[in-house]
């Protein structure tokens, strides 16, 4: 999969499409998901053009990396996720590709919480 410049994160980074942005820093911007799964969720995704986590893992530079972390753990804090701050945790998400069933061409990671998820996958 090749990276797409019109897909809907880019526009959304480029500002053409509204947020609703949670949490932004230089290198990454979360924001609650349009279609929520859960109570909370939201997505975080790089600034730079990368189609998946691997490709995200394999080519972001080392402060795109830590910024994007840094930034998921911010918005877990923020939302009540994390287990420290007497949260019931959460579960994050990112798929890749036709297998993954990956819907947009930029990496993302879903961050869902605020009830019990449920299993990771079901049994074929």
């Amino acid at each position: 999969m090749t990276y797409d410049d019109t897909n809907v994160f880019a526009r959304m980074l480029r500002g053409e499409i509204p947020t609703d942005t949670v949490a932004e820093s230089d290198h990454a911007l979360a924001f609650r998901d349009i279609r929520p799964q859960a109570p909370v969720h939201v997505l975080v995704i790089p600034r730079g053009r990368y189609v998946s986590y691997d490709d995200f893992a394999a080519n972001a530079t080392d402060a795109e990396i830590v910024d994007f972390n840094r930034l998921v753990a911010r918005v877990c804090q923020a939302e009540g996720l994390t287990l420290a701050a007497g949260g019931k945790g959460f579960r994050a998400i990112t798929n890749a590709g036709e297998h993954g069933v990956q819907e947009v061409p930029h990496f993302h990671l879903h961050l869902l919480g605020g009830r019990t998820i449920g299993r990771m996958v079901a049994r074929d």
